[in-house]
């Protein structure tokens, strides 16, 4: 079996063909299925499935790392590997049933999601049925399950319970409205349920989940699944949105070598001003990928170790989430700012897409500074923080 590094430097070799694909991959608004399968091959999808199926349970330091790799060459294609890579880290929660049902006859088997609570949930005997559409379900065309978000009411309508519903492919259908002006690639489209029986152990509520006691610590022994579920999917959406600006700031300082600014008459690299928009892009980049890792890196360290993970530290994953989110497209704007008319017109122009794709991105629930950074808040101050944030 290959090692978490192997893998790290198997995705680096393929970097360059999804940075040839770009253009294609926003035609098309999904990432083609030779993308996927040469991830597959790499073992990308396999870096936090658990070793019970033939996963690798790795150091989510890595697959963060591959993450942005992917990111930094094409958008899309690190956006859609972070989303559905990250989702065997989900499953490992589950109910050991429903792993066996996700992975005992097909290991390599993916899932996607669309976790907001948009469709109808009713309790019925052994189970729920699910009604609804959920939106936004980033690289769907690519997956074997869905996981779905719903709210489970009392006999009174009132909400007293929020799970996440784990459904094969023949019980959904996948409407195609994916349309946009960044991360078209991602293929983020709608996913259908009509009346569709789930039975208890595929619904997994976010209590035990928040808690970090799950069922399916009981064959996943692996740190990796004592982690927080917030700052495991926050820093997923995060990661990608910094790769790409750190792919953006690579093609405009490699832009910015050969051209020359005719109303100005000089060279655009002997332009101090230039200069230190390169010097600020790259800082704040470099920033914001040393946050997520740091902080992710940290709690895996105690995880390995069996202790406990800290109030203080989770709520600092989050708040450095949003702020690497901000760093990160903040950078990518002052690189803009600078890239000149061309970067303007349609066409395959690696600033302006990332300049598209990093605003879609920070568009993301997970991405809302104002309420991450009033949880670290009420942390730093002792108050009563709402757990299932963190």
């Amino acid at each position: 079996m290959s090692q978490p590094e192997d893998v790290l430097a198997a995705v680096r070799a393929l970097a360059p063909a999804f940075r040839e694909r770009a253009a294609e991959v926003e035609a098309a608004r999904k990432v083609p299925e030779t993308s996927v399968k040469e991830l597959a091959e790499a073992g990308f999808f396999r870096l936090l499935q658990p070793k019970a199926y033939g996963g690798l349970a790795a150091d989510p330091t890595l697959f963060y790392a591959a993450v942005k790799e992917i990111a930094k060459a094409c958008g899309s294609t690190g956006w859609v590997a972070s989303v559905v890579g990250v989702h065997a880290w989900h499953v490992a929660l589950y109910d050991p049933r429903a792993q066996e049902e996700v992975w005992g006859a097909d290991p390599t088997a993916r899932v996607c999601s669309s976790y907001a609570p948009t469709g109808k949930v009713t309790a019925v005997d052994g189970g729920f049925t699910i009604s609804g559409t959920w939106r936004f379900s980033s690289g769907c065309d690519h997956a074997d399950w869905a996981l779905l978000g719903g709210l489970v009411a009392d006999a009174d309508g009132r909400p007293v319970d929020m799970r996440t519903f784990l459904v094969p492919r023949s019980e959904y259908r996948i409407d195609d409205v994916w349309d946009t002006v960044g991360l078209r690639g991602s293929g983020s489209n709608d996913i259908v349920c009509q009346d569709v029986f789930v039975p208890e152990h595929r619904a997994l509520s976010f209590g035990p989940v928040t808690a970090l006691d799950v069922p399916g610590h009981e064959i996943n022994p692996e740190p990796l699944y004592r982690l927080p579920y917030a700052t495991v999917f926050t820093t997923t959406i995060a990661t990608p949105i910094v790769g790409i600006a750190e792919g953006a700031y690579e093609g405009y300082v490699a832009a910015t070598r050969e051209r020359f600014r005719v109303s100005y008459g000089q060279q655009v690299a002997e332009d101090p001003f230039a200069q230190v928009r390169i010097a600020r892009a790259a800082g704040d980049i470099d920033a914001a990928w040393l946050q997520l890792s740091r902080n992710i890196g940290e709690l895996y360290d105690l995880a390995a170790r069996g202790e406990e993970l800290p109030m203080p530290l989770r709520a600092r994953a989050r708040r450095d989430q949003v702020l690497a989110t901000e760093r990160a497209v903040g950078a990518v704007d002052l690189l803009m700012e600078n890239a000149g008319g061309s970067a303007m017109r349609t066409g395959p122009h690696v600033v302006q897409r990332a300049w598209r794709d990093v605003h879609n991105g920070r568009g993301h629930a997970a991405n809302d500074p104002e309420r991450a950074l009033v949880l670290f808040g009420q942390s730093a101050l002792g108050l009563d923080v709402q757990d299932t944030m963190l």
